[in-house]
């Protein structure tokens, strides 16, 4: 019967699992279990929970915090590992490439609402109000048209593209739905091919004083969006590239399309699930992953 053959299956798979005990076979995951280390888990007491609960990568998030900063969290890793004997790899995540908003009159959040017209600029100096509002990317206005969608604050906000002034680099745009905005709130331009490096001199500067004295075991790079731009890390890390594992992160539709080519130049691979489903339909994010 079906009960029958569900409790021989029970059996099997527990000689089996009691075999392996006996035997010394160590069941090893496939995958690792990877911790940012941030203001809430940074002190030694913690980071060593962390390291008897399975963490093996420690990730550093290099989109805040100064060099000041990781390394005394690095160093708190480094002591929990003494106390703990349990080791775990350091991995530098870069901040990469990134549009924001810019700031507010008087730093006062500005509330929008649906079907209201706003303009965006690119000109980064203006303090925004409900009327206008300031992006960082300065070819906005160029590589937007009527139609296009902006996204602002991880989605929270949309933005649909009415007209666009090359000349003077304003972007006309209709708010599709009620929101607060606040100041220097993270961009998306869905299906645009933003012409900014993957690899900003912060990003440099982070990996060559910070990442390569530190020794550090890898690199998640961010916004990877083709092969050659795991060749040019490569080129910058020079001798030490032999020592540091390149992990991409794929972010936007680009990154997708070139996933062939980008997996063949990387050691690791993550689907960065957050800034790519703001890329694509939320829907599609699971075949994506496949």
């Amino acid at each position: 019967s079906a009960w029958l053959g569900y409790q021989q299956s029970r059996m099997e798979i527990n000689n089996n699992y009691q075999g392996a005990v006996v035997l010394g076979v160590e069941r090893r995951p496939k995958t690792k279990i990877v911790c940012t280390l941030g203001p809430a888990s940074r002190s030694v007491p913690m980071v060593e929970k962390l390291l008897r609960a399975g963490m093996n990568v420690a990730r550093f998030n290099f989109s805040h915090g100064s060099h000041e900063y990781h390394q005394e969290t690095l160093d708190n890793l480094r002591k929990a590992m003494d106390n703990t004997g349990i080791l775990c790899a350091v991995m530098l995540d870069t901040k990469g490439p990134e549009i924001r908003t810019g700031f507010l009159k008087d730093g006062k959040p500005v509330l929008l609402k649906q079907g209201q017209e706003i303009t965006i600029s690119t000109d980064y100096s203006i303090k925004g109000d409900e009327n206008t509002i300031c992006m960082s990317y300065k070819k906005l206005a160029l590589d937007v048209m009527p139609g296009s969608v902006i996204l602002c604050a991880d989605g929270t906000i949309s933005f649909t593209v009415l007209a666009c002034d090359k000349e003077k680099g304003l972007v006309r745009c209709r708010c599709e739905n009620t929101a607060v905005l606040g100041e220097r709130k993270n961009v998306n331009l869905p299906g645009v091919v933003v012409d900014l490096p993957t690899l900003t001199d912060k990003d440099k500067e982070d990996i060559l004083k910070w990442g390569v004295p530190n020794k550090i075991d890898m690199i998640a790079l961010s916004f990877v969006r083709k092969g050659s731009d795991l060749v040019e890390v490569r080129k910058l890390l020079g001798e030490h590239a032999k020592s540091i594992l390149l992990m991409s992160k794929v972010e936007n539709q680009e990154g997708v399309a070139n996933f062939d080519e980008i997996l063949a130049n990387s050691d690791a691979f993550m689907v960065a699930r957050g800034d790519l489903g703001m890329e694509i339909p939320i829907e599609k994010i699971f075949l994506a992953q496949r």
